[in-house]
């Protein structure tokens, strides 16, 4: 099971993006995912007309290694790590290890 999920609101942990907080847009892989606001970056875009794409500077959203991220308690408004509890109907859940709850409520 994935500790960090689309959709999730994450703080940077570590990394030139230090303590920003944003939600996770996508998992690029296993270990890469792209958060919203943080890793911007300035990308120089040649117009191409056939794809209606004007040219010029854009911000881009690059990919952060998910061992630079973690979830967001809004409990204790603080990082926090995601661990895997079974419950009694045999569903599996992610849970914060801090307090115990559930992350998807």
């Amino acid at each position: 099971m994935q500790r960090i999920k689309k959709g999730d609101e994450v703080i940077v942990i570590a990394g030139r993006d230090k303590g920003k907080r944003g939600t996770v847009l996508r998992r690029v892989d296993a270990e890469h995912v792209v958060v919203e606001g943080v890793n911007r970056v300035k990308k120089h875009q040649r117009p191409n007309p056939m794809k209606g794409v004007t040219g010029g500077i854009v911000d881009l959203d690059k990919p952060i290694h998910v061992s630079n991220v973690a979830l967001f308690n809004p409990a204790t408004k603080k990082a926090d790590r995601a661990g895997v509890k079974a419950l009694d109907d045999g569903r599996r859940v992610r849970v914060f290890k801090a307090n115990g709850e559930q992350v998807d409520v």
